[in-house]
């Protein structure tokens, strides 16, 4: 748990439940290589132990290492953990989440997200720069902690093989709340368990009847929950609400629509807790500025109730002092990969009863609290399982089996996964690699592969940057993959008025059919403003998003800089102009994401499904679809229909020699390269079976039927 709170000092810490327990965990720290810490919210596992560890000697033969699923998390922890410790942040203690490094040739003491970590396993795979890891929030089953589970077991569990590389043991100890430990400790080796009792309060929990088995797809709750939040503030007794709903857009609807309630409100009539003077609200979501996260954690003005609109972070990343009612909508956003669409795709969905159970903790740090749910029983009882389902079981794997193949682990089917994923899943990531080029008919990772690995950003979009660097475009490249890495730019104000005039603004920076060039122009006029901030506001774009743009291209940049420095680096020369060159690029990465107009405003996919999709109203593409005969697409957003986001127009003629890629190999055909059993009598009848295919002309007529036939 990561416990993070604007009231706490070292003072405070020690009597958090954790110190009782103090002698006993640097025992069993010395004694293990592998051990299992499992505690109630609250018990101060994350900002404690790494302490205990450190003032223990542990920090002398190497780092203290810490990951948490979330970056928010890593960031506002070092910070808790640096004041307690009484040091600089960034000195002794530091952080390192994806794209901001706040470390130092000190730092002993470092909290990353799981992601950071796996990238560091490439550069070291002996992690000899570290005495001890810690990986907290297990429970969540993030793909990346996951993976690292497999790694450390795969490279630490035996004795003479973890100390290859290294002056001492690696000392790993796995941090979780709510999690099956027998099945963990069964996993490590049969490794010890140790259980830090929390200290909570009684948590009353009331049941609504707003959301039912049949409104799995509804969006009623955002309404519900303001409504109940507005009757806890004019109804309850003293204390803060935390209100769970599942992302940004529907957080600062929310916010707004709760203020237009509280300004209504006549405080000497109207609210039952005379002490209660007024209302406090704040969202809380991931990609929020450091400087608006501190406002979370700050204790509200005497007789101010303080209400935050938060995500699933709040659940279990970070702990906010003072809270004694919870507002449940049951539902998360959730990365999930579709089928039918053949990619990942952020869903709402329901959440499981242990994340309920986790959630409705939170009024019960400091005293008896209050949970109200959104949902009814029957919704508890027929729509939410057990257990959220494991993110390696329900996502795209392509970026984690290049990581893995870069690590030396070609058998990607038995690789020691906690939970494995379905072997289609494994299969679809190795031919998307395939399809890219970064690894060959045998498995193997290519040049190009070895340099896609190096960039923190999905597959397609690193392809797409890499094709620029060698046209030598990449300066139009760097900001777009910037731009896709950080929040939505466009701000959606509330108020009819307000948003006809954003709209007209957003029209304005399109000034061209092409989203992703929109991005770019967006980018390159707020970096060239004299007065950025000002240009944003103007504009209705977020100002902290471009901020966060611009450090991401900085970092990508100096990525690609370093990788150009290698002999090998690929160099072409394309002749055309420079919006044609922008175009091709953007295709090298994303041929996978091709459409084609069928009938009306209806595109069809062209990746062998056939699925029907729509452009976005938010893209410049939008009502002109009549003008676009071939797309690519970035992503898309299911709802009653599949929308394609940030689309671009293209000619037939950049991907018709792509296009057959999608199809040259058959998903099953890589069950042996999954299993590094590929023979050379496979890789013979593939190459023939190829140059038939070459020989017939590229595209078979028979899939072009197929795939015209399905449109």
């Amino acid at each position: 748990m990561s416990k993070v709170s604007g009231r706490h000092s070292k003072h405070e810490s020690a009597y958090l439940p954790i110190h009782q327990h103090k002698a006993q965990l640097i025992e069993a720290v010395k004694e293990s290589d592998f051990l299992v810490v499992t505690g109630e919210t609250g018990s101060g596992k994350t900002t404690q132990l790494p302490q205990f560890l450190y003032h223990a000697g542990f920090g002398q033969n190497g780092k203290i290492g810490i990951t948490v699923p979330r970056r928010l998390a890593a960031i506002t922890v070092a910070q808790r953990v640096a004041d307690e410790m009484r040091c600089v942040l960034g000195k002794q203690v530091g952080y390192q989440v994806r794209f901001d490094d706040y470390t130092s040739q000190d730092t002993v003491v470092k909290y990353m997200t799981d992601g950071c970590l796996l990238r560091e396993i490439l550069a070291d795979p002996h992690l000899s720069h570290y005495n001890v890891i810690i990986l907290d929030e297990v429970h969540e089953r993030s793909l990346n902690s996951d993976i690292l589970l497999g790694l450390l077991k795969k490279n630490f569990s035996d004795r003479g093989q973890s100390s290859t590389g290294r002056s001492v043991p690696l000392k790993v100890v796995i941090m979780s709340a709510t999690m099956e430990t027998d099945k963990l400790s069964a996993f490590l080796g049969d490794c010890r368990v140790l259980t830090i009792p929390g200290r909570t309060f009684p948590v009353t929990c009331t049941f609504g009847s707003a959301v039912g088995p049949k409104d799995t797809q509804s969006t009623a709750y955002v309404k519900e929950v303001v409504k109940l939040a507005f009757d806890v503030h004019t109804s309850e007794t003293a204390g803060d609400i935390l209100v769970f709903l599942t992302g940004q857009i529907e957080i600062e609807q929310a916010c707004d629509q709760l203020f237009k309630k509280a300004e209504s409100i006549d405080y000497r009539y109207d609210v039952q807790d005379q002490t209660v003077e007024g209302l406090l609200i704040l969202p809380l979501y991931g990609s929020m500025a450091s400087d608006q996260q501190k406002a979370i954690f700050q204790p509200p003005p005497d007789g101010i109730r303080k209400c935050v609109m938060a995500t699933n972070i709040a659940a279990t990343s970070l702990t906010i002092n003072g809270i004694k009612y919870i507002i449940d909508s049951g539902f998360v956003k959730q990365l999930r990969h579709n089928s039918n669409v053949g990619m990942d795709i952020l869903e709402v969905v329901p959440i499981s009863k242990s994340e309920a159970h986790q959630r409705a903790g939170r009024a019960g740090r400091t005293s008896a609290g209050k949970c109200f749910r959104v949902y009814s029983k029957g919704f508890w009882e027929q729509s939410m399982p057990e257990y959220m389902l494991p993110e390696i079981q329900r996502t795209s794997l392509t970026a984690v089996v290049l990581t893995l193949k870069c690590l030396g682990v070609h058998d990607v089917i038995r690789f020691p996964y906690l939970d494995p994923p379905e072997e289609r899943f494994i299969l679809d990531a190795l031919k998307q690699l395939y399809q890219f080029d970064a690894i060959d008919r045998r498995g193997r990772v290519t040049q190009l592969g070895e340099l896609m690995v190096e960039f923190p950003l999905q597959p397609g979009l690193t392809r797409a940057l890499l094709k620029a660097a060698e046209l030598g475009c990449q300066d139009m490249l760097l900001p777009v993959a910037a731009m896709l890495s950080v929040e939505n730019i466009f701000i959606r104000p509330g108020g009819t008025d307000k948003q006809k005039e954003a709209d007209e603004k957003h029209r304005a920076l399109n000034s061209s059919l092409n989203d992703f060039a929109t991005l770019l122009g967006v980018f390159q006029s707020c970096k060239s403003s004299e007065r950025p901030s000002a240009w944003c506001k103007d504009n209705w774009i977020h100002w902290r998003a471009l901020k966060s743009a611009f450090s991401v291209e900085t970092q990508l940049r100096d990525i690609l800089h370093r990788l150009q420095q290698k002999n090998h680096f690929p160099v072409e020369t394309f002749v055309g102009s420079r919006t044609d060159m922008f175009r091709q690029c953007l295709c090298s990465g994303y041929f996978t994401n091709v459409a084609r107009r069928s009938v009306g405003k209806t595109f069809c996919t062209m990746d062998g499904r056939g699925s029907m999709v729509h452009i976005h109203p938010s893209s410049a593409l939008f009502e002109k679809e009549a003008k676009v005969n071939w797309v690519i697409f970035h992503d898309v957003l299911v709802t009653s229909r599949v929308y394609m986001r940030t689309v671009c127009p293209i000619r037939y003629e950049w991907v018709k020699d792509l296009l057959p890629k999608l199809h040259e190999v058959d998903v099953y055909d890589l069950s042996n390269v999954a299993r590094e059993e590929v023979t050379n009598e496979e890789i013979t009848k593939w190459e023939k079976r190829e140059a038939a295919k070459r020989q017939a002309g590229g595209f078979p007529q028979t899939l072009f039927i197929y795939l015209y036939g399905k449109c």
